[in-house]
């Protein structure tokens, strides 16, 4: 019983205290005109439903568009992230094999005969589009 009170009290302190600063004349310009810009919107959107519609159903389906994309681009960045994840490994060991090379030859050959050496396989990097 006590609830109902509490709430009634709440609503009537808003009604007086609404009421009390519509005595300030500029608070009374400033309300009807943004009375008269709701009216306005609110019944603009009662007129013409359908083109509200019509923007809210373009709007979604621009948000979906996006998150589809940045799904897509995620995927891609997280597969390439894994690539190299798995190349670093094949990276070390390819560098400790350089190195124990030149420190073996390091008196007897130079670093060019070295370099002549070295066949350099290129893949080619696929590129998602």
């Amino acid at each position: 019983m006590g609830k109902n009170l509490f709430f009634k009290g709440i609503f009537y302190g808003a009604l007086a205290g609404g009421a009390l600063s519509l005595l300030d004349k500029k608070t009374r310009q400033d309300m009807k005109v943004n009375v008269k810009k709701a009216y306005e919107q609110v019944s603009y959107v009662v007129r013409h439903p359908q083109e509200i519609t019509e923007n809210v159903k373009e709007t979604a389906e621009k948000i979906r568009n996006t998150i589809e994309q940045v799904s897509e681009d995620i995927s891609y960045i997280t597969e390439k992230v894994d690539e190299l994840r798995e190349l670093t490994p094949q990276v070390k060991e390819v560098v400790r094999e350089t190195k124990s090379t030149f420190l073996k030859h390091e008196d007897t050959t130079t670093v060019e005969d070295l370099l002549k050496e070295v066949k350099v396989v290129e893949e080619p990097i696929e590129k998602k589009e």
